[in-house]
């Protein structure tokens, strides 16, 4: 297996540290708003290698934080909470923003069918562990206080910069000219603030009333729950400055071990070429998506991609999308069909089936390729659809069953079969009008039940009716 790794610029052999466990950490969401579609592309890239790591035979801890503090308004992080800021237009505290859009990152989430963390931490629930660490880098004088500020002095870790390749001399201020009172650098980040008496958040430290730096979090909870140096650390890419550094400098100063080996960073989804953001407005969320498109499409539509390369969002490419996968989710829901309850039996595979397992592995240990292997998978929808139209003895279809399950499933996370046709608003309307059906001809209304699937078949939708109830799908040729 290799990866690209952001740090050396490479693709390289991925060797963990302490094979065959696998420290993995991913820096989670700032919960004061829902979560877009750039969201989603980053934590079901993610979701696709913690499932391929295992698949491959590695035992995974996979880490995620909650920003429930300290992520600042601003280029130079010396502006407002976002948090406190969305508590006041909202009038709520800060706790129930944060608890409220915290249950939206996971419902849309688990609409995506992206496995939970195995440890979900809050920044709010480390606050001892973070003064701990400030205070090691005030002791090795790579830290200092002023007015009750604390603040990383960059000029202290030579290495700054080397994950993003900008060195300090060629840092400008940007839009910002001024400089935070009391920084002795315009890019020495804060560890620490200061809170104002009115400040909403804020706990007692040993340099007075406060709260901590954003960037602080995500070390004190890396290397609480995997250690002072971690297998794989995961984000997207516009993270990697000033965040990620930020990070490197304070972890390694801190005790002197490489911080991470493997840095993995994935792209953004675009607008018409230009970044989906928040601060933009540029951005649809997931649950609006859903509420046109359903879930298993989304997620088609990320794996479509390198979770290296951006992607640009429209319409028509959720659209086809929605026609690639519901392609594949009939040839899995067709040969599941011959197999009957027993879906998915242990059945080991031969010839063509084991060449596509083998190529489908192939394409993943190249840095995830999860387009190579969506390749794969369409190669295995055409086997089964020949195997369909020949009509193959049983062990054939639990063989194909078998290896949809465990390469669309298992690694891609595809919901195949009912579940991959639930959510979405078109599926909503249909249910009414299969319902409203049912009834006419409960009533013997044929005429009335015959209109209703006469004039869906008229714009390209077929109603199936069997012993499980009724099923619909889009033709081919829509």
């Amino acid at each position: 297996m290799t990866v690209y790794n952001t740090i050396t610029r490479n693709k390289e052999a991925f060797q963990p540290l302490h094979p065959p466990f696998v420290g993995m950490y991913v820096c989670g969401p700032t919960v004061y708003d829902d979560p877009h579609l750039g969201h989603a592309k980053s934590y079901v890239s993610f979701d696709v290698m913690i499932r391929f790591l295992r698949a491959s035979g590695y035992r995974v801890r996979y880490v995620q934080n909650i920003t429930d503090v300290g992520h600042l308004l601003g280029d130079r992080q010396d502006g407002e909470d976002r948090i406190l800021k969305k508590a006041r237009l909202e009038q709520l505290e800060p706790v129930e923003i944060a608890q409220k859009y915290e249950r939206h990152f996971f419902r849309d989430m688990d609409a995506l069918n992206c496995l939970r963390p195995d440890i979900s931490c809050r920044a709010t629930g480390h606050i001892p562990e973070m003064v701990e660490l400030i205070q090691i880098l005030l002791r090795k004088k790579v830290a200092y206080e002023t007015k009750g500020n604390v603040y990383f002095d960059v000029k202290k870790f030579a290495e700054y910069g080397k994950l993003s390749g900008r060195r300090l001399e060629d840092l400008k201020e940007g839009v910002r000219v001024d400089v935070a009172e009391g920084k002795n650098h315009p890019f020495d980040f804060a560890l620490w603030k200061k809170a104002d008496a009115d400040h909403l958040m804020q706990w007692s430290s040993p340099w007075g009333r406060g709260f901590p730096g954003w960037h602080l979090e995500c070390s004190v909870m890396s290397m609480k729950y995997i250690g002072e140096s971690i297998d794989i650390h995961g984000g997207g890419l516009d993270n990697q400055f000033p965040h990620h550094e930020c990070e490197i400098a304070q972890s390694e100063a801190a005790t002197g071990k490489p911080f991470v080996k493997y840095w993995l960073h994935n792209n953004m989804v675009t607008v018409d070429g230009q970044k989906m953001s928040k601060s933009i407005g540029n951005f649809v969320t997931i649950f609006d998506l859903l509420q046109k498109y359903r879930p298993m499409t989304l997620r088609f539509f990320i794996l479509q991609g390198h979770y290296r390369s951006p992607q640009d969002f429209s319409d028509e490419a959720l659209i086809a999308a929605q026609k690639g996968f519901d392609r594949m989710n009939r040839a899995v829901v067709s040969v599941r069909e011959r197999i009957g309850e027993n879906r998915n039996p242990p059945v080991e595979p031969d010839g063509l089936l084991l060449d596509l397992r083998n190529r489908f592995f192939e394409r993943m240990d190249d840095d995830f390729d999860t387009a190579g292997a969506l390749s794969v998978l369409f190669d295995l929808v055409k086997a089964a659809n020949d195997a369909v139209s020949r009509q193959d003895p049983a062990v054939e279809f639990k063989k194909i069953a078998g290896l949809f399950s465990m390469l669309g499933e298992t690694v891609l996370g595809f919901r195949f079969g009912e579940e991959g046709g639930k959510g979405g608003l078109d599926d909503s309307l249909m249910q009414v009008l299969i319902l409203l059906r049912k009834k006419f001809r409960e009533l013997k209304d044929w005429t009335s039940a015959d209109l209703i699937r006469d004039e869906l078949l008229r714009i390209g939708i077929s109603l199936e009716d069997g012993k499980q109830g009724t099923k619909w799908k889009k033709n081919e040729q829509n």
